[in-house]
């Protein structure tokens, strides 16, 4: 009973690959890139909301906030990389050991990170719909007289 060349004593194909810092860094790119863009899309909120309550206590209308439009880009944009660094990784770990994804460590940590990501794009390009869609009625600047 002959066994391949690449396989080891245990079985498994990749046991003795090493692991290079790329595959490395893209499986710890998703569930990073998922978790940031997450979070700056939730910042989107926070940053509106302190931009009107400001705007209320200055009794005027203030330019709107650039910060907003850097957290509601960032959310989607994070997102969507984690998806298509995930795609990438999952292409060279099938090319380089003949494996799924989740048939190495790093490629299951990206494998459960993307998941979450998926997810949540829908969210984030909502919310950057959001950030750039006009409101017709603006904050209520209330009693300044």
């Amino acid at each position: 009973m002959a066994t391949s060349p690449s396989s080891t004593a245990s079985g498994h194909p990749t046991q003795n690959r090493p692991v290079t810092p790329g595959t490395l860094i893209a499986a710890l790119w998703v569930p990073l890139a998922t978790v940031v863009g997450v979070t700056a899309s939730w910042q989107v909120q926070s940053i509106d909301r302190d931009w009107v309550e400001r705007q209320q206590a200055a009794c005027r209308h203030m330019p709107f906030p650039k910060a907003e439009h850097v957290a509601a880009w960032s959310g989607p944009v994070l997102g969507i990389s984690a998806v298509v660094v995930c795609v990438l990784l999952a292409k060279r770990i099938r090319r380089q050991y003949g494996v799924p994804l989740r048939g190495t460590k790093r490629g299951l940590v990206a494998y459960i990170g993307v998941w979450p990501g998926v997810l949540t794009i829908p969210l984030e390009l909502f919310l950057l719909y959001a950030t750039y869609a006009p409101v017709e009625s603006g904050p209520v600047l209330g009693d300044c007289g």
